[in-house]
């Protein structure tokens, strides 16, 4: 996938606001300020967050490495193109929203979950 297939998909999620962060990181977030994903991360990659379950098997993986600064989160980055087929990496992002979604007071989860 490439970085616009990436950001439009990530965008089509409920609740997602982009922003520019840090120079030229493009941050997509839900309620605000809530991070799930990070495109341009540490110079021209993609770096989200994984199951705690599924940090260590993806990590083991060629071109998927702990996230500086956001590992102890359970966030993984990589470079563009992506390591991943389309499928999976969408499989991930939207468990990422979701992960990020299910950590919010329950009357702000309103709108935002997805059937999974």
């Amino acid at each position: 996938m490439s970085t616009a297939s990436i950001a439009q998909f990530c965008l089509q999620l409920p609740g997602t606001r982009e922003d520019l962060k840090w120079g030229s990181n493009r941050v997509f977030s839900i309620a605000g300020n809530k991070m799930f994903a990070i495109l341009d991360f540490m110079g021209g990659g993609l770096a989200f967050k994984v199951d705690s379950d599924l940090f260590l098997g993806l990590v083991d993986r060629p071109g998927i490495r702990p996230a500086p600064y956001l590992a102890r989160a359970h966030w993984i980055s990589m470079a563009i193109p992506v390591p991943l087929s389309e499928a999976e990496l969408q499989q991930l992002l939207r468990r990422s929203h979701q992960l990020v979604v299910r950590k919010l007071p329950k009357i702000r989860q309103v709108g935002l979950l997805l059937d999974q």
